[in-house]
């Protein structure tokens, strides 16, 4: 005898949407990357193009793009990541109560912020106090899945936690920046959100991720996972973001320079070259090659304003990792994780491969606007045109995955 199929139960679009981490704060975090650009590239033809009279915002456009790209794009992906990988790793589940309510306050402090920035601090002020408490909602699931499970898995769980507590303490800096006004917060906010917060994330994520990714899509087992390797990554982390952070940026190089033979050395062990066998594996290894190159570039940077006491490149590095590694490894990463779990082939479309390829594209346009020789003479244009670039492979992007996030599994597996 035959058993009948018996069909899946009917569940609303709300129920689907939320019944898991990955879903919600995916689709929340690629709609604030939209917005961010948007906000962005107002307010860059108003200051570059001269299209309009610049836009009198309750605070600094610079510390509004740190925020926006730092603080208010990252971590909804990182959270969607972790409360997705940590209990797989942990074999724990997770409650809706420790991602749903986190997704909404973060979500509402966001909306909140992009209206505050036309009518005051004290405005502004109370939408980041939303992100904040959203954000330690979201801290407080991660470190409860941890405390309650004596489980292998928990150190490498606990590092990348303990980099988001970070992150929730940098948001806290610019809270006190516009509160306070002490000079010493703005760097902290934001040379500590990229290097005690952000790169510390990514590197940890890349470095347990890529090489389980590679052995399986290439059916390699000998992938290597040098044990050094993750410890040697945080401390030049930290290394570089303690200088940065008490003034002395000309000293960065002796880490800068390692950090780089490092992640170019793993890149290849992990399968660079074999990488483009498989497209959504080769989103991940060209991330890294990006993150080798602004590491380059921040070496440089260093020893010329050591020898020199100039600044000869800008922000050129900053923006080769931001653009070039975190926001094209958010597109490989995230579109893994999406297609995984959603039932679908682990396979990179056209659309996600093009999509990249233009991420990395921006990273370049916006490097180059930098340049010596270049920041003057076109700059600002290089500028413009990198913000467009970056939204107008994100935005498709964004059409092809935002719809995985509120339809059931193909597979029809809950989840």
């Amino acid at each position: 005898m035959f058993s009948a199929q018996v069909p899946a139960p009917h569940r609303s679009r709300w129920q689907v949407f939320t019944a898991a981490p990955h879903r919600v704060m995916f689709f929340a975090g690629i709609v604030q990357g939209i917005a961010a650009l948007v906000w962005w590239l107002v307010d860059l033809l108003s200051r570059y193009a001269g299209w309009y009279a610049p836009i009198p915002w309750a605070v600094p456009a610079p510390w509004v793009h740190a925020f926006l790209t730092i603080y208010g794009f990252l971590p909804f992906f990182m959270f969607g990541f972790l409360m997705t990988a940590v209990p797989n790793w942990l074999k724990v589940g997770v409650p809706r109560a420790y991602y749903l309510p986190a997704m909404l306050l973060m979500s509402a402090g966001c909306l909140l912020f992009y209206a505050a920035l036309l009518a005051s601090r004290e405005v502004v002020t109370a939408a980041l106090l939303l992100v904040l408490a959203g954000w330690g909602v979201g801290l407080a699931g991660l470190f409860r899945l941890i405390v309650l499970t004596p489980e292998r898995g928990v150190g490498h769980a606990a590092i990348l936690s303990t980099a988001m507590t970070f992150g929730w303490g940098g948001l806290a800096c610019l809270i006190a920046a516009l509160y306070f006004g002490a000079p010493w917060l703005p760097a902290l906010f934001r040379d500590g959100g990229v290097w005690f917060f952000a790169l510390p994330i990514f590197v940890s994520v890349s470095n347990r991720m890529v090489p389980f990714f590679a052995a399986r899509a290439l059916q390699d087992p000998r992938i290597a996972r040098p044990k050094w390797s993750h410890a040697f990554l945080l401390a030049c982390c930290a290394g570089h973001g303690l200088l940065v952070v008490l003034g002395h940026p000309e000293w960065t190089w002796p880490f800068d320079l390692p950090m780089c033979a490092a992640v170019a050395y793993l890149a290849v062990r992990w399968g660079l070259l074999r990488s483009f066998e498989v497209q959504l594996l080769a989103v991940l290894h060209l991330s890294l090659v990006a993150l080798a190159v602004s590491l380059a570039l921040f070496a440089i940077q260093s020893f010329v304003l050591l020898a020199t006491g100039d600044t000869v490149m800008g922000r050129a590095p900053l923006h080769a990792m931001t653009i070039g590694y975190f926001s094209a490894m958010v597109i490989g990463m995230v579109s893994r994780v999406s297609l995984g779990h959603s039932g679908r082939m682990l396979m990179a479309d056209r659309l996600t491969w093009v999509c990249f390829l233009g991420m990395l594209g921006a990273a370049v346009l916006r490097v180059a606007a930098d340049l010596p020789g270049v920041a003057n003479a076109g700059g600002h244009a290089l500028s413009v045109a990198s913000g467009i670039v970056w939204l107008a492979c994100f935005l498709p992007w964004a059409w092809r995955y935002l719809p995985m996030y509120v339809s059931p599994r193909v597979d029809q597996r809950p989840g």
